[in-house]
């Protein structure tokens, strides 16, 4: 892929999953230091959020990081939340890109 604008669904998974893991490391984990690192992977966007707060978060006990799951299943992509209690949080997501065959 070209490094053009992304496509509409793409970027807005994308904001919404970094503006609710930013909401999450302040409201919920406490955090003094976090990671953003977008960057084109292998035909995907990597999307991922690190943050040095409590920890413990579970996307099946909250709708801000289930509903971002269901977001991203819905373009075909992965979501990966590793959230050891008190070491931090980190959420990760490869989006598929269009292929410009």
């Amino acid at each position: 892929m070209s490094t053009g604008e992304l496509p509409d669904d793409v970027e807005l998974a994308a904001y919404f999953l970094v503006s609710e893991s930013l909401t999450n490391a302040r409201k919920y984990a406490d955090a003094d230091a976090v990671q953003v690192r977008i960057a084109p992977v292998e035909e995907a966007l990597l999307v991922e959020i690190v943050d040095d707060g409590a920890g413990g978060a579970d996307p099946a006990a909250g709708t801000g990081l289930r509903g971002l799951a269901d977001r991203i299943d819905a373009l075909e992509g992965r979501l990966e939340v590793e959230s050891p209690p008190g070491v931090g949080t980190r959420v990760s997501a490869r989006l598929p890109l269009p292929t410009s065959d």
